[in-house]
């Protein structure tokens, strides 16, 4: 005696889709009644693990994904120290360069009265030319992320968080912020060799980042 389907006399329930194995719809159910549809032929099939893929630079991390500059974050790689103390010496002979030179000449021409007013007034403009180009160069490296020196290096100043430029006040900020690195016999100024970030003790209070933006160096 049978009841119900004859292929199924014990009145079992079908087995289910094993995962991975998505049950096709009967013929001529459209695919939306809960009918999962087959990938295309050809097609890797996905079982839900989307792949995470390094956002472009400036953009804010995934969630999981490195910050900007570390290892396998696809972004641009930190600049090393050498790098850093180059640009450094570059900005520093750009800034101060034309005035002690200036300075040197007006020395030089000051064998009288006449001539010491002529030397005062290479003094004076030395000083504005240093204090006008330091000025810029807080501007070019906040809205940029590069000083000249740090243009030639190939190293640009980015925020750790999402890799923006940090802005004119925050450089100037930064700026100060390099006290700390000289309080303690200038080892905030070493700290990049061996930290993972190579961060100086103003990167880590300002959360910025430098890091190389060609194959120099």
């Amino acid at each position: 005696m049978s009841f119900g389907d004859p292929n199924n006399p014990y009145g079992q329930q079908p087995p289910q889709g094993q995962p991975g194995h998505p049950q096709q719809a009967p013929q001529g159910v459209p695919p939306q009644y809960g009918y999962p549809q087959q990938p295309p032929q050809g097609a890797v099939p996905q079982y839900g693990y989307p792949q995470q893929t390094p956002p472009p630079y400036g953009a804010y991390p995934a969630p999981g994904m490195p910050a900007p500059g570390m290892p396998g974050s696809g972004m641009p790689p930190l600049a090393h120290w050498g790098l850093r103390v180059g640009a450094y010496l570059l900005d520093l002979l750009i800034i101060l360069g034309p005035m002690y030179a200036l300075i040197g000449i007006g020395a030089a021409v000051a064998t009288d009265e006449s001539t010491e007013a002529i030397a005062g007034i290479l003094s004076l403009l030395g000083m504005l030319y240093t204090l006008g180009m330091a000025i810029f160069q807080l501007y070019k490296e906040g809205t940029t992320g590069q000083s000249i020196g740090k243009k030639i290096v190939g190293i640009s100043l980015h925020r750790e968080t999402d890799g923006s430029t940090i802005g004119f006040g925050m450089a100037f900020v930064r700026k100060l912020a390099h006290f700390l690195d000289g309080a303690a016999c200038y080892i905030g100024y070493l700290w990049p060799l061996w930290d993972e970030k190579k961060q100086t003790f103003a990167d880590k209070v300002c959360s910025t980042v430098v890091i190389k933006v060609n194959s120099n160096g």
